[in-house]
């Protein structure tokens, strides 16, 4: 069946993988409450504020690095016989499929220009385990949408 990138990068596809992706972080961050929220919350608008529109951009520019860090969890689904739901394999793991995620965001924020989205991201990277790990199962039917 080739790798999750033959099916998720290419054409219409990329585009609406793209689009379901920032709806995804736009309810896990509207999702989140208590005072850990409010600084999520805070952090992800000054992030957007910096640059009108850099979700759909920077989800475009993280894509293939996301998509090929969740290939070996795709793979693994297709060696138990690719029945169900990706998350029979992602949703045991949601701590190694937070990791993978988080450490392609941890490199690229190494190479952040603009201070106060370094500074953000250096703020909430602490939470951003138990965050990501609570976002796997709609990464999970995100990516389910197009294996099907």
């Amino acid at each position: 069946m080739g790798s999750l990138n033959d099916i998720i990068l290419k054409g219409d596809v990329r585009r609406r993988v793209i689009d379901d992706a920032v709806r995804l972080v736009d309810d896990e961050v509207r999702s989140k409450g208590g005072l850990t929220g409010l600084a999520l919350k805070a952090g992800y608008a000054t992030f957007k504020a910096v640059k009108p529109g850099i979700m759909p951009v920077a989800v475009d520019k993280l894509l293939d690095e996301f998509s090929a860090a969740m290939d070996p969890f795709y793979q693994d689904w297709l060696a138990a016989g690719a029945k169900g739901s990706i998350g029979k394999v992602m949703l045991p793991r949601r701590a190694e499929v937070a990791e993978a995620l988080l450490a392609i965001t941890d490199e690229r924020a190494r190479g952040f220009e603009s201070g106060i989205v370094k500074k953000t991201y250096k703020k909430l990277r602490p939470t951003a385990l138990r965050h990501t790990e609570e976002a796997v199962p709609g990464v999970c039917r995100l990516i389910d949408r197009y294996i099907a």
